[in-house]
């Protein structure tokens, strides 16, 4: 029989669904594209907020490369589909917030804001078929939709002149909440915990960088709060990766792995 401690991740996501829902539309801030960076690099507008998703771009191929070919390793195959959205995501972060920011309006704004919500997808379906020890094929196909569906929302209110980010807020949200609650809950290896609460919290720190874009600009020069947010999502990204990669990696002695009992978390020897 389930604890009541399993079900906290589904009250969890309903409060705050009901609380959006009685919040009301939460709108996008006026001057929203009036980044600090106005810099103009070998005719590239924008230079550092836009070469800044490089790194993005990096920790995908990085990943793709590693984990693809052990995706039926015993540490890796539950969470696969969901970890492969993940990439997928991150890929596409690099290229849509590119596109965005080398001239930002709400149309390019829509190809950042989707590839982001496909990677908080992507890392929600991933550690809960980690932590479930259940194939997240079925929760990544959901999540993606959810992913679409929260960035038309904002899209298609947004043309009505009532522009409304709940569902996207939400989705960037839960990540933050429940990976960490699910690993408690699922008792995840202690690496595990670590690697992945250590990037959740880099990336609050990256969301606290961009919500400051001129303030640290004035202080710090070149490198404004939201080219610093770019580099510490890439940071948070890669220290996920890397946490995968070691899974999947580390040496695992024939005796240790056949005589200890089965755990009930697939996240043994990752994020």
């Amino acid at each position: 029989m389930k604890s009541l401690a399993h079900y906290l991740p589904t009250a969890i996501t309903l409060l705050l669904a009901a609380a959006a829902l009685l919040h009301g539309p939460i709108h996008q801030p006026d001057g929203y594209h009036d980044f600090a960076d106005q810099s103009l690099v070998w005719g590239v507008p924008h230079f550092c907020d836009v070469t800044s998703n490089l790194g993005f771009a990096l920790a995908a191929f990085w990943g793709w490369i590693l984990l693809a070919p052990s995706r039926a390793h015993p540490e890796l195959r539950h969470g696969w589909a969901g970890y492969r959205l993940f990439l997928a995501g991150l890929f596409l972060t690099a290229l849509g917030s590119t596109w965005y920011h080398l001239a930002p309006d709400n149309a390019r704004l829509v190809w950042d804001r989707l590839p982001i919500a496909l990677a908080c997808a992507g890392l929600l379906a991933g550690v809960m078929g980690d932590v479930r020890q259940r194939d997240s094929k079925a929760m990544a196909s959901l999540l993606v939709l959810a992913a679409v569906a929260s960035v038309a929302w904002w899209y298609f209110t947004d043309l009505t002149g009532n522009g409304d980010l709940r569902p996207y807020l939400l989705l960037q949200g839960l990540p933050i909440l429940l990976i960490p609650l699910w690993q408690w809950i699922h008792k995840a290896p202690a690496a595990d915990r670590l690697a992945f609460g250590g990037a959740l919290a880099i990336y609050v720190i990256a969301k606290l960088a961009e919500l400051n874009d001129h303030a640290i600009a004035a202080v710090i020069g070149p490198v404004t709060g939201h080219t610093l947010k770019h580099l510490l999502a890439t940071g948070a990204a890669a220290l996920i990766v890397g946490r995968l990669v070691w899974r999947v990696r580390a040496p695992r002695p024939a005796c240790a792995a056949a005589c200890r009992p089965a755990r009930p978390s697939a996240m043994s020897a990752c994020r």
